[in-house]
C-alpha cells in the first residue's frame, strides 16, 4: 500500500490507512483526547500554529512519525524537547525518563546515546511498543523541519551551559536552520544565555504559568518575547496590551480545545502551540 504521496507505507501502518476514512475526533473532556487520523481545523487567522512535540494528536509523541505528520499540514512551527545524554549528544524527549512513553524506563541524562537510542516507543493508537519508533537526535529533527520548509521551536530542557547551548545553536546553523529556529526554555537563564551566543535577530520565547510586571520589563529588556500557559492569560486578559506595548510577540501553550483557540485569536496572540487544532 502507498501514501499519496506514492511511498510505500509499512506493514503496520495498513491498519492505520485503512481507518483514517472513519477515525473520529472528540473531547471526552477539555484534557483528554481521543485517536484522531486528522486535525481539528478551525480560522486560525493570523496566527501561527505550531504543533506541540510534533503532531502529538495523532503521532507518539516527539517521534519522526509527529514531526512528519506536522510537516505535511500547514503548521508554521513544529515544537520538540532537547535533552543531554551522559555523553553529551542531544536527544529530544520531553520527560527526564522514558517511563511515559516507552515499557523500557531509563534516565536519559545518565545514559548515553546509544543506551537512549535502544529504546523502542510506544504507538499512540495502541500503546504497544514499536520497533521503528525511537527517540530521536536533534539532527533528525532539524532535518526534517528544513526539508519541509517548517520554523523549528526547540524547547531546551534543564539547564545547560553555555558550551551546551552553543552545541545547539551549532547543530541549527549547521543545518542552515538557525534563522528558522526559535528557542524555548523555562530557564530564563538558558535563554539570556543564547540572546548572548546567537544573532542579535534570533528568536527567543521565555516559558512561563505566571505573569508580573517584573517579567515584562526583564523580557523587553533581553529582546524575549513570551510563552504563557494559556489559562493564565485568560484569567489577566489585561496583560496582552502590555506585551503588545512593549513589543512582545506572545506564543500560548498548550490549546486543544477550538473555542478557547477562536478566544486566544480574538485576544491577538500571535502562536497557538497545540496538539490537535490547525
Amino acid at each position: 500500500m502507498r501514501d499519496r504521496r506514492g511511498m510505500r507505507l509499512a506493514p503496520h501502518l495498513n491498519k492505520i490507512n485503512r481507518t483514517a476514512a472513519t477515525a473520529v475526533f472528540h473531547y471526552k473532556n477539555e484534557k483528554e483526547l481521543k485517536l484522531t487520523m486528522n486535525t481539528v481545523k478551525i480560522e486560525k487567522k493570523q496566527v501561527k500554529m505550531v504543533a506541540h512535540r510534533g503532531l502529538s494528536g495523532i503521532e507518539t509523541e516527539n517521534s519522526n512519525f509527529a514531526f512528519v505528520a506536522a510537516a505535511n499540514r500547514s503548521y508554521f512551527g513544529i515544537e520538540t524537547d532537547v535533552r543531554l545524554t551522559a555523553d553529551g549528544r542531544y536527544v529530544l524527549l520531553h520527560d527526564d525518563t522514558t517511563a511515559r512513553v516507552s515499557d523500557t524506563v531509563i534516565h536519559i541524562e545518565k545514559e548515553p546515546r546509544d543506551k537512549v537510542k535502544s529504546v523502542m516507543l510506544r504507538d499512540r493508537e495502541d500503546g504497544a511498543t514499536r520497533m521503528d519508533i525511537r527517540i530521536p537526535d536533534l539532527d533528525d529533527y532539524l532535518k526534517i523541519c528544513k526539508r519541509y520548509d517548517k520554523v523549528s521551536v526547540l524547547e531546551i530542557k534543564g539547564s545547560m551551559s553555555e558550551q551546551q547551548l552553543r552545541g545547539v545553536a551549532d547543530a541549527c546553523q549547521e543545518r542552515n536552520q538557525l534563522e528558522n529556529t526559535i528557542f524555548i526554555s523555562f530557564g530564563l537563564e538558558n535563554l539570556l544565555t543564547l540572546r548572548k551566543i546567537t544573532p542579535p535577530g534570533q528568536q527567543i520565547q521565555f516559558l512561563c504559568g505566571e505573569l508580573s510586571d517584573e517579567l515584562i520589563d526583564l523580557l523587553a529588556a533581553n529582546r524575549i518575547d513570551i510563552d504563557v500557559h494559556y489559562p493564565t492569560l485568560f484569567a489577566h486578559p489585561e496583560y496582552m496590551e502590555k506585551f503588545k506595548a512593549r513589543g512582545l510577540k506572545v506564543n500560548v501553550w498548550t490549546c486543544d480545545n477550538p473555542g478557547d483557540a477562536a478566544k486566544l485569536i480574538e485576544m491577538g496572540v500571535d502562536f497557538i502551540t497545540t496538539d490537535i487544532l490547525e
